[in-house]
């Protein structure tokens, strides 16, 4: 199986990284718009199966010539691109997937090809981060097992092992994706009507093994597709985790427009946008670094089974490894998007078109091989 890496980023050298240790593959591809880039990650994993190429994704042309080397293309670029990449390896007959977006609706613009999909004989699936992601692996998983689906409830952060000052938080993938996430309103489900709340709204207490209080509190996105998948849920619900009082930090500063996008306002005769000014002066202050994160997961998802209630749980600690320094974000992030791009290479995944995670993977199988490196996921089964 030969798979190509677009971007070679942290979780795209972290896909690379996985590929290049998974038996079934014979060939790797890492392509960067700066080749040097590209060339460090290969030196770095010392794989004769990995190559570095340079490839500006925003020309069709180049990008199509990279991706027709392959059979599945791994997308970890910014969100942005996901479009264009999903139709060009459409057209190029060749199986992708990405990390998601669902800002300004890209997601959404992924999954109309799915018709242009099916017909070049391709299997293409976005949203293959951590949120969404993983939490919608295992939503379908547990929703699998029950003859009707009531509940699912998502809880997901990614946070620093030893919180300081001012903000309790390491950004542990792009500031200007967190900032969206906190501004835009969240998607949810309540009493079986859809319905957008405020983000960073309805902070509730919540606790972990090993973690004194951390609390959860409503962000946008990371609900994704599951409200179209299981359109007759009670309740959906997706929130962020974090050190108790942030939410309540950062609610100030979204509610003074300083993450606002499109946003100007006029500072001795010239036009500035505050969100800019703020990710450069906050950008240095919650740089990750050396620092240990840790993202811890909690999905709940609730029916009737055989005319009884039932509730699958499943929940996450991953911490940072510190033998290879690979971020607890990472590990978790790249690991999946590798594991569904093998699934799909390896035949796992037989289906054809554009699908969300939760219809097509099938989550025995990644429960299994996400364990297979050190990332263990548990299934808790209640009445």
């Amino acid at each position: 199986m030969k798979v190509g890496v677009l971007g070679s980023g942290l979780m795209g050298k972290e896909a690379a990284r996985d590929l290049v240790g998974s038996a079934g593959i014979t060939k790797v591809g890492i392509a960067d718009i700066d080749f040097e880039r590209a060339q460090k990650v290969c030196e770095h994993l010392k794989s004769p199966k990995l190559t570095a190429y340079q490839v500006n994704a925003k020309d069709e042309q180049e990008l199509a010539q990279y991706i027709q080397k392959f059979d599945v293309i791994i997308n970890a670029l910014f969100y942005s691109f996901n479009e264009i990449v999903a139709k060009t390896a459409i057209k190029a007959g060749v199986n992708s997937v990405d990390l998601g977006g669902h800002i300004g609706h890209m997601t959404d613009r992924v999954l109309a090809l799915g018709k242009e999909a099916e017909k070049a004989g391709v299997t293409l699936i976005p949203d293959l981060g951590v949120a969404p992601g993983m939490i919608n692996i295992l939503a379908g998983y547990g929703a699998s097992k029950l003859d009707k689906v009531d509940s699912v409830k998502l809880y997901v952060g990614g946070i620093p092992l030893k919180p300081q000052p001012p903000l309790e938080y390491y950004h542990v993938f792009s500031m200007e994706g967190v900032f969206d996430h906190y501004t835009d309103p969240s998607l949810i489900i309540r009493n079986g009507m859809k319905q957008e709340v405020p983000s960073l709204s309805e902070v509730e207490p919540i606790y972990f093994e090993r973690f004194g209080p951390l609390e959860a509190f409503h962000t946008s996105g990371g609900t994704s597709t599951l409200s179209l998948t299981y359109p007759n849920l009670q309740t959906l619900e997706y929130k962020t985790i974090r050190y108790p009082g942030h939410a309540e930090k950062f609610k100030l500063l979204v509610d003074l427009n300083l993450t606002k996008a499109g946003y100007e306002v006029e500072v001795y005769g010239k036009r500035i946008s505050p969100r800019d000014v703020f990710l450069k002066v906050l950008d240095p202050i919650v740089e990750l670094g050396d620092k240990d994160d840790v993202v811890l997961l909690r999905v709940i998802v609730s029916g009737e089974k055989q005319g009884e209630h039932r509730t699958y749980e499943y929940e996450m600690t991953t911490h940072k490894d510190r033998k290879t320094n690979v971020t607890a974000m990472a590990r978790a992030t790249a690991n999946t998007i590798s594991v569904v791009a093998q699934m799909i290479g390896s035949g796992t995944i037989p289906d054809k078109g554009v699908h969300p995670p939760e219809k097509v993977v099938p989550g025995d199988v990644y429960i299994n091989e996400m364990a297979k490196r050190g990332v263990i996921i548990k299934e808790n089964e209640q009445n």
